[in-house]
C-alpha cells in the first residue's frame, strides 16, 4: 500500500508531499492544478523514462520518493536483485539537470527494468490512455490470464519460449553457414590437398633460398676462399707465419716482462683459431662443387613455394603453415556441424513438444475462467446503467497452433450495448463512455484476483454522470474492501465514497505557480461537494445535494 509520495521540483510542483490512507483515496481540484501531474511523478517513480524537461527548476535536480508497506509478493523480486527487504519499501528517483536519472530502492542503486518490475507488483495504474488498451488482444490475454491465475505458468512458459526462440535462431545460423560451407566444401578440400601434397615444413623456405645463392656462385666462393686461405697459411709471408716470427722476436724477453708472457698467450689463441678458420674455409672449398643437377631442384621447390605464396597472398612459407591448419579446421568441422546441427534440432523437437503442453495448460486454464468472467462483467454493466450490455469472451487457438510468447492462445473481448445486436469487437461498437464503463467493470474482477495493494485511476468517470456515477462509485467502493483505491475525479458521485478526500490547488508566491494539496474534513468535503454539483458560488441546494450524496453511503 502506498503510505507517502514526496515531490521535489517537478513541473509545476516545487515541494509536495502528500500521505494516502488504506480504502478510497479521493483526488479533486481545479482543472490545471496538477492532480494528472501527481501521477506522471508517481509513474517516473514506477520506471517510465524521464528529461530534464520536467524540472520545475532547471538549476535544480528532481527528487521523487515515494514509501510503500512492502508486499509479500516481492520478496521473490528482492532476494533475485540482491536488496534489502524491510517492512516498508522506499523507492527514490532523482533526475539530474542533464535529464539523466537515478534509482534507488531502500537506498540500494537499481536501473529501471527492476524499478519497472517492482511497481508491476505494487501499483496498477489506470488511465483515460489505458482505456485504449482494452481493444488491444495483448491486453485482453493479461486480463484473461489473471483471472486464470496463470502468472507462475506463463512465466514459466515465456522464459522457456524465450530460449525456444534463441536456439531457433542458432539452428538457422548453423544451418546457413553449413550451406555455405558445403557448397565450398569442394573448393577447400581441393586448396587442402594442394597444400598438404606440397609437404610444407617451417623453415625450409629460408634454408632454401641460402642454398641456391651458394649454389649459383659456387666459383666466386671458391675464388674468395682460396685467396683468403693463401693470406692466412699458404704464402711464403702468410698471417700464421707471421705470427709464428713474433713469438720468436718476444722468446727472448718473456723471462723479463711478465706482462709478455700473457701476450704471447694471446698470440698463440689466435695462431690456434686462423688455423682452424683456414680448416673450415678448406671444407667449404671441398664441398663448393659445381652441382647443376641440385641448383634446378632447389629452384623448382622454391617455384612451387613462391607460386603458392602468391596464390595465397602471403609472404613466406610459415603462412602457407597456418592456412593449410585453418582448412583442415573447416574440412574437420564440417563433419562436427552435421552432428551440431542434428543434436540441436533434437533438443528444439523436445523443447517444443514441452512448450505445446505449457500452451495447451495455459489455454485450458483461460478457457475456465471465461463463464464466470462473462458473467460478472455483464452483471457490473447492467449495475453501471447498461441494462442491456452483452459482454462475451471468444477465445480461439492460433492458425496450425503456432507457438507465440504467450502460447497457442487467440482472445477477442466481443461486447454490444443494446439488445437485439450481437456482440462485435469492442473497438467497432464501444462509444468513450461505454469504455469506461466496460474498463471498471473488467477490472472490478481482475482486483478480486490480483494481489496488487495498490490501484490508481485517472479519471475513470470519462463520459459518465448522474445515476451511472453512483453506480460505477459503488463498485469502486466494493474494490477498495481489498485494494487500497487512489482516484481523481470530477465528479461529485465519485467523490463522495472517500475515506481520504485530498483536495489540489495552485498558489502563486513570488510570482511563480506551486501546487499545493490538503486533506479535507468532513465540513470541506461537503463544500468541495456542493461546488462540483453547483460552481464556485455554492447554493443551500447543492450543499443539501451533496450533504445528502454522503449521507447515501
Amino acid at each position: 500500500m502506498l503510505r507517502q509520495l514526496s515531490i521535489q521540483n517537478y513541473a509545476i510542483i516545487d515541494d509536495l508531499k502528500v500521505e494516502f490512507d488504506g480504502g478510497v483515496n479521493i483526488i479533486t481540484g481545479e482543472t490545471g492544478a496538477g492532480k494528472s501531474i501527481l501521477l506522471g511523478a508517481l509513474s517516473l517513480l514506477l520506471g517510465e523514462r524521464a528529461d530534464s524537461k520536467v524540472l520545475y527548476d532547471q538549476g535544480q535536480k528532481c527528487v521523487i520518493e515515494a514509501e510503500f508497506d512492502s508486499a509479500g509478493e516481492t520478496r521473490a523480486l528482492f532476494k533475485e536483485n540482491d536488496l534489502d527487504y524491510d517492512a516498508v519499501t522506499i523507492i527514490r528517483r532523482e533526475i539530474a539537470q542533464s535529464g539523466k536519472s537515478r534509482a534507488f530502492i531502500n537506498d540500494t542503486p537499481v536501473n529501471l527494468t527492476v524499478l519497472k518490475a517492482l511497481g508491476e507488483k505494487l501499483v496498477n495504474m489506470h488511465s483515460q490512455h489505458e482505456t485504449l488498451d482494452l481493444v488491444e488482444a495483448g491486453f485482453q490475454l493479461e486480463v484473461l490470464d489473471a483471472l486464470a491465475k496463470n502468472q507462475n505458468l506463463l512465466a514459466d512458459y515465456k522464459k522457456a519460449f524465450a530460449a525456444y526462440k534463441k536456439d531457433q535462431s542458432r539452428l538457422d545460423a548453423m544451418v546457413s553457414e553449413y550451406n555455405k560451407a558445403k557448397a565450398e566444401s569442394d573448393y577447400v578440400q581441393f586448396q587442402l590437398n594442394e597444400l598438404t601434397e606440397a609437404k610444407l615444413e617451417a623453415g625450409e623456405q629460408t634454408t632454401l633460398e641460402a642454398e641456391q645463392k651458394a649454389l649459383e656462385n659456387v666459383e666466386s666462393i671458391k675464388v674468395a676462399i682460396q685467396s683468403a686461405m693463401q693470406i692466412l697459411e699458404q704464402s711464403e709471408a702468410s698471417a700464421i707465419d707471421l705470427l709464428h716470427e713474433v713469438q720468436s722476436q718476444l722468446r727472448a724477453v718473456i723471462k723479463v716482462h711478465s706482462g709478455i708472457g700473457d701476450l704471447n698467450k694471446r698470440i698463440e689463441a689466435a695462431i690456434v683459431e686462423l688455423k682452424d678458420i683456414s680448416g673450415e674455409f678448406e671444407d667449404i672449398q671441398d664441398k663448393a662443387a659445381l652441382d647443376p643437377e641440385r641448383l634446378e631442384q632447389v629452384q623448382q621447390r622454391l617455384s612451387v613455394l613462391y607460386r603458392l605464396q602468391k596464390k595465397y597472398s602471403v609472404t613466406d612459407t610459415e603462412q602457407l603453415i597456418d592456412i593449410q591448419a585453418d582448412l583442415q579446421q573447416k574440412v574437420s568441422s564440417f563433419g562436427s556441424s552435421t552432428e551440431a546441427i542434428e543434436l540441436l534440432q533434437k533438443q528444439l523437437h523436445q523443447t517444443e513438444k514441452d512448450l505445446r503442453t505449457a500452451a495447451e495448460k495455459l489455454h485450458q486454464n483461460r478457457q475456465k475462467a471465461i463463464a464466470s468472467f462473462q458473467k460478472n462483467v455483464e452483471a457490473n454493466l447492467h449495475k453501471v446503467g447498461m441494462p442491456n450490455a452483452a459482454f462475451h469472451v471468444d477465445l480461439t487457438k492460433s492458425k496450425n497452433e503456432v507457438l507465440t510468447e504467450n502460447g497457442i492462445s487467440e482472445v477477442k473481448f466481443l461486447f454490444s450495448a443494446n439488445k437485439g445486436f450481437a456482440p462485435q469487437e469492442i473497438k467497432e461498437v464501444a462509444s468513450g463512455g461505454e469504455l469506461s464503463r466496460l474498463m471498471l467493470s473488467i477490472k472490478s474482477q481482475v482486483a478480486a484476483a490480483d494481489h496488487l495493494p495498490t490501484m490508481i485511476f485517472d479519471e475513470i468517470d470519462t463520459g459518465i454522470s448522474g445515476e451511472v456515477a453512483l453506480r460505477v462509485g459503488e463498485i469502486m467502493r466494493t474494490m477498495s474492501r481489498g485494494h487500497q483505491l487512489i482516484c481523481i475525479t470530477h465528479l461529485p458521485q465519485m467523490a463522495r465514497i472517500a475515506d481520504r478526500h485530498l483536495y489540489i490547488y495552485k498558489e502563486v508566491s513570488k510570482g511563480k505557480t506551486h501546487t499545493r494539496i490538503r486533506v479535507l474534513s468532513h465540513e470541506e468535503r461537503i463544500q468541495e461537494l456542493a461546488k462540483m454539483i453547483g460552481g464556485e458560488k455554492v447554493s443551500e441546494a447543492a450543499l443539501a445535494s451533496a450533504q445528502e450524496l454522503i449521507n447515501t453511503l
